[in-house]
C-alpha cells in the first residue's frame, strides 16, 4: 500500500502534466491548444478561449507602471483597426516585472480606461513565469507551441502573435511595439489566412 504523502506526490505529478496530456491529445485531433484554455476576465467570470476559434490572437502580458505602458495606445489602435477583421487582443496584466502591476483588478481597469481608452479584453492578473506560470503561458513559452523562439518571458509587454489555426507566428519582446511595422504586416497576412 502506497503511504499518502507519496500519493499526493503522485497525484501533484500527474495534475501538472493534465495540461500537456490534453494539448497532446487535441493536436491528434486538429484542435489548436489554444482554445483550449480558460482564464478569467478582469471582473472574475471564466472566459473559455474557444470564443476566440477562427481569430488570431496577439496575447500580452501588461503592466501599468512601465516604460512600455504606453504600449497600451498601439495595442488599443491595432484592436481598433483590424478587430473587425478578426484580430483579437487579449492582455494579462502581470506583477512579476519590478512590481509595476501593484493595483486591484478595479484600479487597472480604470487606468486602462480612461488613460489609453482600452476597450479590448483584459484578463486578471497572472504570472507568466515560476511555479506558479499560467497554463496558458507554460503553453506560450514551450517549445512546442514557440519553436523558434521559446522560453521564459523576460519583461512586462512580450507579445505572442497566433494564426487562425491557433499556431504562434511570432512572439515579439518588450522593445517591439505593437505599431511596428513587422507586427502591423503579420497581423495582416495571419488575418488573409
Amino acid at each position: 500500500m502506497m503511504p499518502s504523502r507519496s500519493i499526493a506526490i503522485l497525484a501533484g505529478v500527474l495534475l501538472s502534466l493534465a495540461p500537456t496530456l490534453v494539448h497532446s491529445a487535441e493536436n491528434a485531433k486538429g484542435t489548436s491548444p489554444v482554445l483550449e484554455f480558460k482564464a478569467k476576465s478582469l471582473e472574475g467570470k471564466e472566459v473559455d478561449f474557444s470564443k476566440y476559434q477562427g481569430k488570431v490572437l496577439l496575447v500580452v502580458n501588461s503592466a501599468s507602471a512601465c516604460g512600455y505602458t504606453p504600449q497600451y495606445k498601439d495595442l488599443e489602435a491595432l484592436h481598433e483597426k483590424f478587430g473587425k477583421d478578426g484580430l483579437a487582443v487579449v492582455a494579462f496584466p502581470c506583477n512579476q516585472f519590478g512590481k509595476q502591476e501593484p493595483g486591484s483588478a478595479q484600479k487597472i481597469r480604470d487606468f486602462c480606461t480612461s488613460k489609453f481608452h482600452v476597450t479590448f479584453d483584459l484578463f486578471e492578473k497572472i504570472d507568466v513565469k515560476g511555479k506558479n506560470q499560467s497554463p496558458l503561458y507554460k503553453w506560450l513559452t514551450s517549445e512546442e507551441a514557440t519553436p523558434t523562439d521559446p522560453g521564459v518571458v523576460k519583461w512586462n509587454f512580450e507579445k505572442f502573435l497566433i494564426g487562425r489555426d491557433g499556431k504562434v507566428i511570432a512572439r515579439y519582446r518588450s522593445r517591439v511595439n505593437p505599431s511596428s511595422p513587422e507586427v502591423v504586416e503579420a497581423i495582416e497576412t495571419a488575418l488573409k489566412k
